[in-house]
């Protein structure tokens, strides 16, 4: 039986199945980096990255091809995807080598002011306007990541700067995911970013080692290559399993959502982390990480909003309402593909 078309379903049951994947997608990039911090005290970092790249891979290329359509394995933007690949890898690298040093709640509050940096260098190399409201917005932002980070405190940590980092490499490569736009499919930009990805993170690895060697306290960023029992294979194969399902929901949210609509919703992982982390870790948030949490949410929803009513008002729209913000996954762009849709039902 032939798929249905997917105009077919009614645009408020659309919009409920969107908000429904992106909210459980969430979930997943909880859990994805929930055992990240877990496996950490058995495997390095680069490890733990690869398997993912190696799992995602696996899992996009026979979905491609299935798919077709504007989906495609070759593409001519790789240079493009070539240098993403490089800030995420990078970025990622900071964010999780945080981990054993801040709690979940407060790496991913940090990482959450990549919306904020998306405005800005939206402004500086894409010519998008900042009216007052964004202006205000972006220094309440701010705002809430000086509350977070606590300098000057005896809590402060240089480490923390760490997701900081991440969340201005995560910000560069949605500025070029822009500048891709619609000359590419959210699942070829997929698995191009997360192949380079996993192929770049050994030599950052090894380069970083070299520069710095690392001590008991960074043995999590150690150079071994540790072969996996099979305890540890099935880990990080559920590892990719779960990452990869995020991704797939997340896209699926693009495929039957407006991005505007949807992208709100990609705070729920704030909450989400902080409770799972503080039932499984045991890790309380501090009263400047819940602060901070709060202005950074406010922050970006307002922006969120603004950029909804951005066509009334015969704007251009700032990418942060284009793109998902989620842990560890390239970004997901609102497709417009032609090709038959194997998450609905034949």
């Amino acid at each position: 039986m032939t798929a249905l078309p997917a105009a077919a379903a009614p645009p408020a049951s659309r919009a409920v199945e969107g908000i429904a994947c992106v909210v459980t997608g969430m979930w997943f990039f909880v859990g994805q980096d929930l055992m990240v911090k877990g496996l950490m005290e058995i495997q390095p970092l680069w490890m733990l990255i690869f398997a993912r790249a190696c799992v995602s891979i696996l899992v996009l290329a026979p979905l491609i091809l299935l798919i077709g359509g504007s989906h495609r394995l070759y593409t001519p933007l790789w240079p493009i995807h070539l240098v993403r690949a490089t800030l995420l890898t990078c970025g990622f690298a900071m964010f999780y080598a945080a981990f054993p040093f801040m709690t979940i709640a407060q790496v991913s509050t940090i990482f959450f002011s990549a919306p904020l940096f998306i405005g800005i260098l939206a402004a500086l190399f894409l010519g998008e306007r900042m009216g007052v409201h964004r202006i205000a917005a972006l220094i309440a932002g701010f705002a809430g990541v000086l509350i977070a980070l606590a300098p000057g405190k005896d809590s402060f940590q240089w480490v923390a700067l760490l997701p900081l980092g991440c969340a201005v490499t995560y910000a560069a490569s949605m500025i070029l995911t822009r500048r891709v736009g619609d000359g590419e499919s959210s699942l070829t930009m997929g698995l191009w970013t997360i192949g380079f990805s996993g192929m770049m993170i050994w030599p950052v690895g090894w380069l970083l080692n070299e520069l710095a060697p690392m001590g008991p306290d960074f043995h999590h960023l150690r150079f071994e290559f540790v072969i996996p029992d099979a305890a540890q294979f099935g880990q990080l194969l559920l590892l990719g399993l779960v990452g990869m399902t995020g991704f797939i929901l997340l896209n699926r949210a693009y495929q039957v959502a407006s991005a505007s609509l949807i992208a709100p919703f990609d705070y729920a992982y704030l909450p989400f982390g902080t409770l799972a982390a503080w039932l499984i870790f045991d890790e309380t948030p501090r009263i400047n990480t819940l602060g901070g949490m709060i202005l950074i949410i406010g922050a970006g929803l307002y922006i969120g909003f603004r950029e909804l009513r951005a066509p009334e008002r015969a704007e251009s729209p700032a990418p942060v309402g284009e793109t998902i913000i989620a842990t560890g996954v390239p970004a997901v762009t609102e497709d417009t593909d032609t090709g038959p849709d194997p998450t609905r039902a034949p």
